[in-house]
């Protein structure tokens, strides 16, 4: 008799190498509840994630190595073709569905659930996105949960309103809209949930209030990023994780150049400001006409570039979900300096493991106080790392996933037996 239960765990990307933020969150996820559940994993693969044949097969053959099966990934046809991208947008002007019902509809991806079906039978579904929601009739009527990594019409709303051509604007505000339809349908039939803050949680219930929610949020590998020596600290070295092709990114670095880079120059004039994450060439371009702004691009690896750091800052004034940058900061010791956007849904106090700005100028005295004060920098980076370790490291997350979903097992199970 087979004593470890099944989850069917459906997902709109591949997540390995995990470099991107739902990249890492599923991954360290997949890993969390395979040490409870056999894992059958049916995903897509992303070009942005695995460019070529090659980085497929090795994303797969290392995920089969931690998950009890993963079956064929299958490539998004629209990211390898124009053609096929304008085709989606057509077919969802003209049948009032989003867009990712066509981007996520390839019928070989169909092919691969039913097969994982027929080799083994789970007792659980996971949708690691609603992007996904089309393949919800092709599942069996067992429990039911989604992840949202963030709440998507409020994302693509997000975009709507920072889009300059009006067209543009009006065609992702309608996405925006059949978007917001899809969660208010079928989240309140969905047995849960998975929000990644509190925030995002009273959103979609702003949308579905009925939903059935939980809030499981972002982790850190906090073995991966640890402390380092003090002496590896750069002098007055700042720095800023995460892409700028990302909207919310680029606000945020445009808006500390702009109103707050100048005062930390003027106080602290050896300065510098090191941009972690690949950066389009008209935003480095711009960025490094600042005196004193380096951007590294995207790296293999963000420990020695963080371990060079005085503070981490987060001047984020837009969108949801947690922060992965400020989990890393904290989990690698770093004072962090964030906007209250910026670190929505984390366990912050500030002044104790965070200090919280949002003026630019109030933003900027703050990073000039933690250059200055030795002492202070330390507390808040050792009051950070203890805030990783007690509420963010996986095994904390998982611990508190793996107990939602063997709730729901055991709820089905007793439904069926009476």
């Amino acid at each position: 008799m087979r004593m470890r239960k099944r989850i069917l765990f459906l997902s709109q990307c591949l997540p390995f190498p995990p470099h991107s933020g739902v990249t890492r969150r599923t991954y360290h996820i997949l890993q969390e509840l395979q040490r409870e559940f056999d894992v059958t994993l049916v995903a897509f693969s992303r070009r942005g994630h695995q460019p070529d044949a090659a980085s497929v097969t090795l994303a797969a053959a290392t995920l089969r190595e931690e998950l009890s099966d993963v079956m064929t990934p299958v490539p998004s046809k629209a990211e390898f073709s124009l053609a096929r991208k304008l085709g989606n947008h057509a077919w969802s002007l003209f049948s009032r569905k989003p867009y990712v019902f066509y981007e996520y509809g390839d019928g070989r991806f169909g092919e691969e659930l039913r097969l994982a079906l027929r080799r083994a039978s789970p007792e659980m579904i996971h949708l690691d996105s609603m992007d996904l929601y089309r393949w919800l009739p092709s599942l069996p009527m067992l429990p039911t949960t989604c992840t949202h990594h963030n709440v998507e019409s409020d994302l693509l709303r997000l975009g709507a309103d920072h889009a300059s051509n009006p067209v543009v604007r009006g065609y992702i505000n309608q996405q925006a809209g059949l978007t917001e339809k899809v969660e208010r349908r079928l989240c309140p039939r969905l047995d849960l949930n998975v929000m990644t803050s509190d925030v995002d949680a009273a959103r979609l219930r702003a949308i579905a209030p009925t939903a059935r929610t939980t809030v499981v949020p972002n982790g850190v590998d906090v073995d991966f990023f640890r402390p380092g020596p003090e002496d590896q600290i750069v002098p007055g070295r700042l720095a800023f994780l995460g892409p700028t092709y990302m909207y919310p990114n680029r606000d945020a670095v445009d808006f500390f150049l702009a109103s707050a880079w100048g005062i930390i120059r003027r106080g602290c004039p050896e300065s510098t400001l090191h941009l972690i994450g690949k950066n389009p060439n008209d935003d480095k371009a711009r960025f490094e006409s600042s005196p004193g702004v380096t951007c590294n691009g995207h790296v293999p690896d963000i420990r020695p570039h963080l371990a060079q750091t005085a503070v981490s800052i987060v001047p984020i004034r837009l969108g949801g979900g947690t922060r992965l940058k400020i989990l890393d900061s904290w989990s690698m010791g770093k004072a962090v300096v964030s906007t209250s956007v910026g670190c929505e849904g984390l366990e912050t106090i500030d002044g104790h493991n965070i200090l919280i700005r949002d003026e630019p100028a109030e933003f900027a005295a703050a990073v000039l106080q933690v250059l200055r004060d030795r002492d202070l920098r330390n507390r808040l980076g050792r009051e950070g790392r203890r805030t990783a370790e007690e509420h963010y490291a996986w095994r904390v997350v998982g611990q508190k996933l793996i107990g939602q979903y063997e709730n729901l097992i055991i709820e089905a199970a007793s439904s069926s037996a009476r």
